[in-house]
C-alpha cells in the first residue's frame, strides 16, 4: 500500500525518485498528455525504504535494474495537481544502470507496464531551464553540485 494519506484538505504523499545521468543528460519521465517532466520514481509503500522504492519503480516502469551510487536531496514539495493540494516528501537518489549495455542508452524509453502515455526522455543538464520540470528546485540542486541538500519547494504560496 502506497504512503498517501488525505489530511485536512491535503494529500500527504511520500515519494522516492532517482536521477540517472549519462553524457551530461538526465533521464526523466513525461506523461505525453501533460506539459511537464518529472523525475522517475513513485510512491513509497508501507514497510519499504526509499531506496527499495526506486529500484522497484525502475524495474516495473522500464524493465531495468539500477544500483544506487549516491544521494542528492530530500524535497518538501507543496503543490496543486488536478484540483488537489499535495504535501509531498520526496527522497532523490543517484543511480546508474547495472547492465553495461543499458548504460549506453540515449534514446527515449517506453513504459513496459502498459502505460502508453508515459515515456522516458534524456534531457541535457545545461538546458534543464528550458523544460517544465517539477519540482523546479531540482534544477538548482543539480547546478549547485552540493549533495545531499534539503530543499523546500512551495508552489502554494
Amino acid at each position: 500500500m502506497d504512503i498517501t494519506i488525505d489530511v485536512d484538505g491535503y494529500k500527504l504523499n511520500v515519494r522516492a525518485a532517482v536521477i540517472i545521468m549519462h553524457n551530461n543528460k538526465i533521464l526523466v519521465h513525461r506523461n505525453i498528455n501533460s506539459d511537464h517532466y518529472a523525475l522517475i520514481g513513485g510512491r513509497v509503500e508501507v514497510g519499504e525504504s526509499s531506496a527499495q522504492t526506486v529500484k522497484r519503480e525502475i524495474q516495473e516502469e522500464i524493465g531495468k535494474q539500477i544500483e544506487l551510487i549516491g544521494y542528492y536531496t530530500t524535497i518538501e514539495n507543496f503543490f496543486e495537481l488536478n484540483g488537489s493540494k499535495y504535501h509531498e516528501i520526496m527522497f532523490v537518489h543517484k543511480a546508474e544502470f547495472i547492465n553495461d549495455d543499458d548504460k549506453k542508452i540515449e534514446y527515449t524509453l517506453q513504459n513496459i507496464e502498459g502505460k502508453e502515455y508515459l515515456q522516458y526522455e534524456w534531457l541535457k543538464l545545461n538546458e534543464l531551464e528550458n523544460y517544465n520540470i517539477v519540482p523546479r528546485c531540482i534544477i538548482d540542486v543539480l547546478k549547485n553540485k552540493e549533495f545531499p541538500v534539503h530543499k523546500i519547494n512551495d508552489e502554494l504560496k
